[in-house]
């Protein structure tokens, strides 16, 4: 045998060896990805589901039913990383409804068709060290919700990452019992939401680049009203992002620029945050009359009541442009060309509890404390934006504090 001939054979026989060792590594890579979706259908009482380190590849949802004392778990946040890029069967990364006690950490989920993590009926659902993200540019085809706990007693999520959702990052709705702690979201529209929730704290959290940082909204035609919310202590940065909500979503009117918004809901307590250079608002506590969107639910109470917005620290850049694409933007451009208001309320009242002062009769008064400075307007949106006035006088007001909650 020549040496070109002997070279062309070794070269021959590199190649083929090569190609049995990749086909033989996509050959694994696949079997991981069906034993973990065998270990989800296949999950007992008392499971505990380890998903190694690696970064994979699934077409359709995980799944968990009706299952006591579950726990998921990866190797790490930047570690296990769950991609969901091209997804072809059902919407979720995690779907996992009807279950207790249910534990998920140290893993990252990527690119859903729709929600990241859905969790439905849960009785005490821990989320924790876990990230939830759509790669790329933030765009409307993005899954509305990243981690998305809804109808659950017992909520708690702990150091957790969103990022990209078209929607919320982290949304929990029609909950009893929330704690949502040290956890980051940006380049949401909406950072963080409480929705339709009974007894919800938000705490040590940082909200930034964002549509809206910190929203605690009520919706009609849910299951429950919500009530007994606290905000504080969180970080609520420069939420100036572009608003790329699917068209005729409620989220999709708020405007750039929006640090806190509380809307339709009752017993909100918001104290000891720090909200800076939001361009278009600090705080607005407005009532669902502003968005104009009709409703059939005959039990939902469009108007806020009973909030207490005290202690906070709110910072604007001088001379910030609103969101001028937004008619509240144009609104407070217009209204307040230099001293812009840092807190806004829109001024609709339900007209069984108003007083003649223009706030409500106790219990239900809407309280706008000290806020170190930060100025206050009432944008008298019941008429047309006529008459905006910025007298705290009978806002200037205290209310019993809201109970810390347990799980």
């Amino acid at each position: 045998m020549n040496f070109r001939t002997l070279l062309m054979a070794v070269l021959i026989c590199s190649i083929a060896a090569c190609g049995e060792k990749t086909a033989q590594k996509i050959t694994d890579w696949q079997d991981i990805e069906k034993d973990i979706q065998t270990k989800f259908i296949m999950a007992e009482d008392g499971a505990v589901i380890d998903i190694p380190e690696g970064h994979y590849k699934f077409k359709g949802s995980l799944s968990l039913e009706g299952k006591k004392n579950v726990t998921i778990k990866g190797a790490g946040l930047d570690k296990t990383i769950l991609s969901w890029e091209g997804q072809t069967e059902g919407a979720e990364g995690f779907k996992i409804n009807n279950c207790e006690n249910l534990v998920m950490l140290d893993l990252t989920v990527q690119d859903t068709k729709g929600d990241g993590i859905k969790t439905q009926k849960i009785k005490r659902v821990t989320f924790k060290n876990l990230r939830v993200e759509w790669t790329g540019e933030p765009q409307e085809k993005n899954g509305a919700y990243g981690f998305y706990p809804v109808d659950c007693d017992s909520v708690l999520l702990d150091n957790c990452i969103a990022i990209g959702a078209s929607d919320a990052g982290i949304y929990v709705g029609q909950s009893r019992g929330v704690i949502v702690k040290n956890c980051e979201a940006y380049h949401n529209v909406a950072g963080i939401e409480i929705e339709n929730c009974i007894r919800a704290d938000v705490f040590d959290c940082y909200a930034h680049e964002n549509t809206g940082g910190l929203l605690v909204f009520d919706m009609p035609g849910l299951t429950q009203s919500g009530s007994k919310v606290r905000l504080y202590h969180n970080k609520c940065i420069e939420n100036n992002f572009r608003n790329f909500a699917p068209k005729g979503n409620v989220v999709g009117e708020v405007p750039p620029g929006t640090g806190v918004m509380i809307m339709a809901t009752k017993e909100v307590e918001i104290f000891d945050n720090t909200i800076e250079n939001n361009k278009t608002m600090g705080i607005a506590i407005v009532s669902y009359k502003l968005v104009q969107k009709p409703y059939d639910d005959v039990k939902f109470d469009p108007y806020t009541k009973s909030v207490w917005v005290y202690d906070n620290r709110i910072t604007r850049k001088a001379l910030s442009t609103p969101a001028l694409e937004y008619d509240l933007g144009k609104l407070l451009m217009y209204k307040f060309p230099v001293n812009r208001p840092d807190i806004i309320f829109d001024g609709y009242l339900d007209p069984a509890l108003e007083q003649a002062n223009g706030n409500y009769t106790e219990p239900y008064m809407i309280c706008v404390g000290d806020n170190n400075g930060a100025k206050f307007a009432v944008i008298d949106a019941p008429n047309e934006f006529k008459n905006p006035n910025t007298d705290r006088t009978h806002f200037d007001c205290s209310k019993t504090k809201l109970t810390p909650v347990t799980l």
